[in-house]
């Protein structure tokens, strides 16, 4: 439970940060604990996060802000083990320092910064710029899905440590209204919420292999066969050639010695 100071701290802190959110971030503090914080993050631009959709939690202790929270991402990033304590100076990992006049909004930009960089630390991970945009396209399927264990029935989340298995059961609870936005972009965008992949695209028209000449000319469609021909017959000797004329020759030649035999 908060202590009073905490409890004033923090509502504070909530009213400063609705009035102004800091660029790219937005955050509250839980309905049944106020020590309990949920924030997303929308990437940058110019950054491998661009457009994805990163939910955490700030876990403060009692006595905040004379100590800091534990921080977590649990949406899959390429840059944080999903739900995984962060050793960063603002966290609970380094108590002694921590300055008791940073703010829920300077944690979460500190936190910004340092996803942006490529420092490591404990709950970070190396990832390539690919698998980066990969995890940011499918942040909202996966928030709002659990990463698709919606489809399992039982899920359940975690104190403070929301992973896939909860059906996406948190992120709902917590943020209702981006959700619903979440579900109308899957739909929209034909999204698989088993998978969160698109479907391959189907190609009604083709029946089998094209010959890639479909928009040529006639004249260029007769050369490509050409050409072909020509190769096919450059790989055949002579008599493959003109083995019919072989085999007319050799007939008129037995024929005409059976002839001169018969008559001797």
């Amino acid at each position: 439970m908060a202590t009073r100071a905490a409890h004033k701290r923090l509502t504070r802190e909530y009213k400063s940060i609705t009035e102004n959110p800091p660029p790219y971030i937005t955050a509250h503090p839980s309905e049944s604990n106020i020590l309990e914080w949920h924030y997303i993050i929308t990437g940058p631009e110019n950054t491998p996060y661009h457009g994805g959709q990163y939910w955490g939690t700030l876990i403060f202790p009692p006595n905040y802000p004379f100590a800091p929270p534990a921080i977590r991402m649990h949406t899959p990033s390429g840059r944080f083990t999903p739900s995984s304590r962060l050793c960063l100076s603002i966290s609970d990992f380094h108590p002694k320092s921590f300055n008791p006049a940073w703010e829920v909004s300077t944690i979460l930009i500190g936190l910004l910064s340092f996803m942006t960089s490529e420092e490591m630390t404990t709950g970070s991970v190396s990832a390539t710029e690919t698998e980066r945009k990969f995890h940011a396209a499918r942040s909202r399927w996966w928030n709002s899905t659990g990463g698709g264990s919606h489809l399992r029935p039982n899920g359940a989340a975690g104190k403070g440590n929301v992973k896939a298995g909860d059906g996406g059961a948190k992120f709902r609870s917590e943020w209702p209204e981006v959700d619903a936005e979440n579900w109308r972009w899957i739909k929209e965008n034909n999204i698989d919420p088993a998978t969160g992949n698109r479907p391959e695209p189907v190609n009604a028209s083709s029946c089998g292999p094209q010959l890639g000449i479909a928009g040529s000319s006639g004249g260029q469609a007769h050369a490509v066969v050409d050409v072909v021909m020509q190769q096919r017959d450059a790989g055949q000797g002579w008599m493959s050639r003109h083995k019919w004329l072989l085999a007319g020759s050799f007939f008129f030649f037995y024929v005409l010695m059976v002839r001169i035999f018969g008559e001797a």
